[in-house]
């Protein structure tokens, strides 16, 4: 795990950001190169050795120096910057995730991620009495206290936002954070930017994509105590959210609605399946009693423990390599699987497993599960 408080020279802030941008480098590989190699710039160095022994044909680029400062250049320029995890001013809640972004660019009030926060999403297509609900809703949470999270986008996170805009909101874009997206919301964006927060993963000038957003929406689940869905099909985005919302143990939360309207059979399904029914701000402060203070950390042994800087034995970590990989394929299997399976110490599974995802070799998903895919390079 990296340290919960400190605070990162420039120069520093520089490497982390030149690791996140590294081809293959997701959030738990950067967490474990971290903890092995002691800091970004070691690990920056150690990576073409790393990927190499797991497979990648050709030598792994770092993200080159110049984009990075290009990246700070320009948030600056929009009066942004970015945050690292285990800084103070990164948000505690976000922290505990496995898979919080190592850092992430701000534009607007840090103080606002300080503050405890409900997340309020739901359809693009919204209703008329769908975007009011929202937005009476967000300001009702926003006098007792509540910031309020959304993504921006059309429908009810444009009605959320504009409900709590005067007593705190944060908008997470699934693009650059000086992207504005959707257009019309381009004078919504930038009061948020002025009177609360604006925050993106992704780098300044990116335009959004569609598979950008379940990313976007794990930071929205993440920031937030708990999620209320108003209005949202069976195959909605806002589900996509209420999932993460479960996997980190948020409280999840729905707004009920017409049986004859297609747009809340996502959130009556909710409902039936255990959501707290919301007809008030009452009932989120009910649904969230004694959830007021900050998540614990993530439980033990849902990061792999990182390898050990001196690593094993050249021969064992082969023996290991060959080990792993011919237990791995298509399918994803349980890391805890792996180790039973293959009667090794968790830290060289650990390492084959950071050397083959280097190599873009092995996928990741939910549950601490990986499979083996084609390599790219």
């Amino acid at each position: 795990m990296l340290p919960q408080i400190y605070n990162l020279s420039d120069t520093a802030r520089l490497d982390w950001l030149r690791l996140s941008r590294t081809d293959h480098v997701g959030p738990i590989v950067f967490r474990q190169l971290v903890a092995r190699f002691g800091s970004a710039r070691a690990a920056l160095d150690a990576l073409p050795e790393l990927a190499r022994q797991g497979g990648r044909a050709r030598p792994v680029t770092p993200y080159p120096r110049v984009a990075a400062e290009r990246e700070v250049a320009e948030l600056a320029r929009h009066r942004g910057r970015f945050i690292a995890c285990g800084e103070p001013d990164y948000p505690a809640p976000l922290a505990a995730l496995d898979d919080a972004p190592p850092l992430f660019s701000l534009i607007g009030d840090a103080a606002m991620l300080a503050r405890p926060a409900i997340a309020i999403v739901g359809a693009r297509n919204a209703s008329a009495n769908g975007r009011r609900f929202a937005e009476d809703l967000a300001r009702d949470l926003g006098q007792r206290g509540f910031v309020v999270v959304s993504g921006l986008a059309r429908g009810i996170d444009s009605a959320a936002h504009r409900g709590s805009l005067a007593s705190g909101t944060v908008g997470v874009v699934a693009g650059g954070a000086d992207v504005v997206y959707p257009p019309e919301n381009e004078g919504l964006q930038r009061a948020i930017g002025e009177r609360g927060a604006v925050i993106a993963e992704l780098p300044p000038g990116t335009q959004p994509q569609a598979r950008h957003f379940p990313r976007r929406n794990r930071i929205i689940a993440g920031l937030s105590l708990g999620v209320v869905v108003v209005e949202a099909a069976m195959r909605s985005g806002s589900l996509i959210t209420v999932r993460f919302a479960l996997e980190q143990g948020r409280q999840v939360m729905a707004v009920p609605g017409s049986p004859l309207d297609p747009r809340c059979r996502g959130t009556n399904h909710l409902i039936r399946q255990g959501a707290a029914l919301i007809e008030s701000a009452d009932d989120v402060t009910a649904a969230l009693e004694g959830m007021t203070a900050p998540l614990p950390a993530a439980p033990p042994g849902r990061i792999m423990p990182p390898p050990p800087a001196d690593g094993a034995a050249d021969d064992g970590l082969a023996a290991a390599r060959r080990a792993v990989v011919e237990q791995l394929g298509p399918t994803a299997v349980a890391v805890d699987e792996l180790l039973r399976q293959c009667h090794l110490s968790a830290a060289s599974v650990s390492t084959v497993l950071l050397e083959l995802e280097l190599a873009g070799r092995l996928e990741r998903h939910p549950g601490n599960r990986v499979c083996l895919v084609s390599a790219s390079d």
